[in-house]
């Protein structure tokens, strides 16, 4: 134990390791405060389907060669967010059609565009993006403090609409029948998910993002019933599951992000048996 401390305590001396978990620790944080009302309101498959979009943008600011490729993945990432909510709308079309045809068309288009790039190796630069072997450890000075400044803000809306996305998560309805404007708040949940899909590709990549988005909430429902109560226990769960990845994948040298969703996992599956024995809450 002393050993892995020491040599915790080695690593922590590195700029890498200090960006890393402070990244971590706040995508984790804003991903798990909206993951409670998208799992609440059935949209979870939303982040699924933006992480896919997220890849297809990512591939085609490596085709642009891009040196700061996030303002463009970002940017492409809400355009699709807010066609997904409108598709979604739409009659003809159904919500997870749309999901379907955005993120199998993204994630195809994607990996053909990085296939045809002069890339010496198009298969590890794929894995590295869609499980994000690596990429959280290499992050600079200038993607940390972006990152920073738009986690504050995705926080900043949450804490100030607080009580509107309350409304509109347990009943749309009620919400508009009493004034308030369930689309454009529907529409700004879409949009700071999209924000969390681009922050957490260099965490998890774009494959395990929906884990960051899932699994704390579901955790947290095991025990609680109380909407604050979820949401922040599924805040902490989520910054402790991700502290315990990223420094368990930096001692024993295992890829963050599928370490982090593992750490996940398990963290869910000890909720969930505490509240079989306990009967806890219920998603």
């Amino acid at each position: 134990m002393s050993a892995m401390i020491e040599k915790l305590s080695i690593y922590l001396q590195y700029p890498f390791v200090r960006y890393a978990l402070i990244v971590g620790v706040l995508v984790a944080l804003c991903s798990s405060l909206l993951g409670v009302t998208l799992v609440l309101k059935r949209f979870s498959f939303i982040g699924d389907g933006l992480s896919h979009v997220a890849f297809g943008a990512m591939a085609v600011a490596t085709i642009l060669n891009l040196t700061n490729d996030m303002p463009l993945i970002l940017a492409i990432t809400i355009v699709c967010a807010i066609l997904l909510l409108r598709t979604g709308q739409n009659t003809k079309i159904k919500g997870d059609a749309a999901v379907a045809m955005i993120s199998v068309g993204a994630l195809a288009i994607g990996y053909l565009l990085m296939s045809v790039t002069s890339s010496a190796n198009v298969s590890g630069d794929v894995c590295v993006t869609i499980f994000g072997s690596t990429s959280i450890l290499t992050l600079t000075q200038s993607e940390v403090w972006l990152c920073i400044v738009l986690s504050v803000i995705v926080l900043a809306v949450f804490v100030l609409f607080y009580h509107k996305i309350f409304a509109i998560t347990f009943d749309e309805n009620f919400a508009k029948a009493v004034g308030t404007n369930a689309q454009a708040y529907n529409l700004l949940i879409a949009v700071i998910t999209a924000v969390i899909i681009v922050l957490a590709m260099n965490l998890v990549g774009s494959l395990l993002i929906s884990a960051l988005l899932i699994f704390p909430a579901l955790s947290a429902m095991r025990l609680f019933k109380n909407f604050r109560a979820v949401t922040i226990c599924s805040a902490i769960l989520s910054v402790c599951c991700a502290l315990i990845g990223i420094l368990t994948s930096i001692l024993s040298g295992t890829p963050v992000g599928s370490t982090i969703v593992a750490t996940q996992i398990i963290a869910f599956a000890i909720f969930y048996f505490i509240g079989m024995f306990f009967g806890g809450g219920r998603s």
